[in-house]
């Protein structure tokens, strides 16, 4: 079997990692600038398609969508100056948006690249709402949740910490306790560097995304009843 070419990005944010300094980055700004550029017309393919089914993000751009590659390190012990992927947050207002929405993560390490839908690590406040509201439509919610293109694509697993048992308030032999236990909403599909490799991947990525749809719509709603 032919050995799949990996996409360009990925060997210099290899490398990146094993320079992961100003000096070298700066060396190497062109090369960043040329792959960065492929990369985000990529997204702009994966956003344009994402749109056929969800028109919210159709004024989304990938540069409105891309998060910066350098690292916020100001309470960290790691100083490293910059990040070794490119990731992206497709909301309606682009990465700035505090709602539920879509996340990909181009990122070569195992286990950490990716598609994330969902919301990631809400606030106390809209835990609350979220638990209150999945209760109050539970059926309704697992049957997103195990609708068969949901677990084909995300499995059945959540993101995110976990509570080791149910919040304050609830009972502890509560029927939903594995829903009111979570403390972030989100489903994750791993991706491998080969799949972010083929020349479709904005479009085989966007239909994954799209899949998801139902949980996004139903996380945003109730948070803003």
């Amino acid at each position: 079997m032919a050995r799949v070419k990996l996409h360009p990005a990925f060997s210099f944010l290899r490398r990146l990692a094993e320079n992961n300094d100003r000096a070298w980055f700066n060396a190497h700004r062109a090369e960043y600038d040329d792959v960065r550029q492929q990369w985000l017309a990529e997204v702009d393919r994966m956003i344009a398609r994402l749109a056929l089914s969800d028109a919210r993000v159709a004024r989304v751009t990938a540069k409105s969508a891309a998060y910066r590659i350098y690292r916020d390190t100001r309470f960290s012990p790691d100083k490293s100056p910059f990040k070794t992927y490119f990731s992206a947050a497709v909301h309606v207002q682009g990465r700035r948006d505090e709602r539920a929405g879509y996340y990909l993560q181009f990122d070569e390490r195992a286990g950490e690249g990716g598609l994330y839908s969902g919301m990631y690590c809400p606030d106390s406040a809209q835990l609350r709402k979220m638990r209150h509201a999945i209760v109050d439509n539970i059926e309704e919610f697992r049957e997103i949740i195990n609708a068969p293109d949901m677990v084909r694509v995300y499995g059945d697993a959540w993101v995110g910490p976990q509570l080791k048992t149910v919040p304050q308030g609830w009972p502890k032999d509560h029927p939903d306790a594995d829903l009111l236990r979570l403390k972030c909403y989100g489903k994750y599909s791993e991706q491998s560097p080969a799949f972010f490799s083929r020349p479709s991947w904005p479009e085989e990525a966007a239909d994954m995304l799209a899949v998801s749809r139902p949980l996004i719509d139903f996380i945003n709603y109730s948070l803003d009843e």
